[in-house]
């Protein structure tokens, strides 16, 4: 019996540590597409990047040592989750999930936001809670249910006793290991993993031949009757197709009550402390808030940064909350207007787009493909497309038109939407 009561243990011990081996083995490798991107790249805003004025690729030591803890699943608490786990670059830096999966597979309440160009964003996450990427790659890291390390002292000590990782941390930075500049590293990295180098930048340039007669009309659509330029404008100083502000378009509405959240997050949620709304954020309801958790305004109810449309077709699925599996899901959403509450947005209203047109913005968007990712966005545009044929859950074609009210909009004559063109006298609606 002793020996079987010593023996039970073991074996318990020995099959956790061959599942946590297992699990680190799934984690995912830095490959060809984890390199830095070439500064030469199409489209690369060179001025821009200079003016961030942080380290980047002027900063090779730091940027492989950010690599190299990118990638390393020791960073969390079990071994089991590394930050390409949320952001593999084959999957062009997210993870193709709804919402994203931590440490003892807890799922968090946020979709994960891709790492390409994230250094030009004014501010890091869905509800900008991070102001620059250095607080961003800090953060998950203690997150109970991201990668559950306690304290940044447990980090620096887990490191510590990692023999390549103390002298790269001098060599980087001139001094020991400490969480500050595991950050600075981690973001270092991030700042070369910039895409551009699309056909759409190639057009840009001068080569008409890059987009052929439908993405050509998409692009008209884009800056015309589909109004995606309102808060997707693409300029030398807006690179990402995103206007770096936040919206509530109408996504998180119908599964929350706004009001009662408001003050359930007033009462537990200090804003000032990064901390506390990391995990009200990825951890409760609150997270339907948005950009509330931060500013605790109340014209930030449930608004979400605009994510830019680059590499669209790598970074599926769609909104803070992963809910839209398809890009035609997406512009179905917009083309409906949404859906009602009162914090919604006051630049979402109906499109009134056709079918047809929708396909031709959609094919649009694909053409903001970088080279890297090419051939991995046709093969999602044809897989989407074939779903967009049979499964069209956000579709009311005829609210998007204006001939109903959306079933869960407001009731009248023109439900959630301007009145139609055609009325003979619209300012009477409702009159007598």
């Amino acid at each position: 019996m002793k020996t079987r009561r010593w023996l039970y243990p073991a074996a318990l011990i020995g099959a956790a540590a061959a599942l946590a081996a297992s699990a680190r083995a799934e984690l995912p490798k830095p490959g060809a597409l984890a390199k830095p991107a070439p500064e030469t790249q199409a489209g690369f805003p060179r001025a821009l990047y200079r003016a961030t004025g942080a380290d980047g690729y002027d900063a090779p030591d730091k940027v492989a040592l950010g690599e190299k803890l990118f990638f390393d699943g020791r960073l969390s608490a079990d071994g089991t989750v590394s930050c390409a786990t949320c952001h593999d670059p084959d999957k062009g830096f997210t993870d193709h999930r709804a919402t994203s999966q931590g440490i003892k597979s807890q799922k968090g309440q946020r979709n994960a936001p891709t790492v390409l160009n994230a250094l030009y964003n004014d501010s890091q996450f869905w509800d900008g809670r991070a102001a620059h990427l250095e607080d961003q790659a800090k953060l998950p890291i203690l997150n109970p249910i991201e990668m559950g390390q306690k304290t940044p002292a447990d980090v620096v000590a887990a490191l510590e006793k990692i023999p390549e990782y103390p002298p790269a941390f001098q060599k980087a930075f001139g001094h020991p290991v400490n969480y500050d500049d595991l950050g600075r590293a981690i973001a270092a990295y991030e700042r070369t993993q910039t895409a551009t180098s699309s056909r759409f930048d190639r057009f840009l340039a001068g080569d008409e031949g890059q987009l052929n007669p439908q993405e050509k009309r998409g692009w008209a659509l884009f800056n015309g009757k589909g109004r995606c330029m309102s808060c997707h404008a693409f300029n030398p100083t807006q690179p990402t197709f995103s206007d770096n502000k936040f919206h509530n378009i109408g996504v998180s509405a119908h599964k929350q009550n706004f009001p009662d959240l408001a003050k359930k997050a007033l009462k537990l949620v200090d804003s000032g402390n990064a901390e506390a709304v990391d995990r009200a954020a990825i951890e409760t309801d609150l997270s339907e808030l948005g950009r509330f958790l931060v500013t605790t305004q109340p014209k930030d109810i449930g608004t979400f940064k605009t994510p830019g449309l680059r590499n669209l077709f790598v970074t599926q699925p769609y909104f803070h909350d992963g809910s839209q599996a398809t890009v035609w899901d997406v512009i179905d959403h917009y083309n409906k207007g949404g859906v009602q509450n009162p914090f919604l947005d006051g630049g979402i209203t109906r499109l009134g787009l056709t079918e047809p047109e929708i396909d031709d913005l959609v094919v649009f968007l694909a053409a903001l493909s970088s080279d890297r990712y090419e051939a991995a966005s046709k093969k999602e545009l044809a897989r989407q497309r074939t779903v967009s044929r049979t499964t069209r859950p956000q579709r009311d074609t005829a609210a998007a038109l204006g001939k109903t009210a959306l079933s869960a909009g407001l009731k009248g004559p023109f439900g959630d939407v301007a009145p139609n063109a055609d009325l003979k006298d619209p300012s009477r609606i409702g009159g007598r």
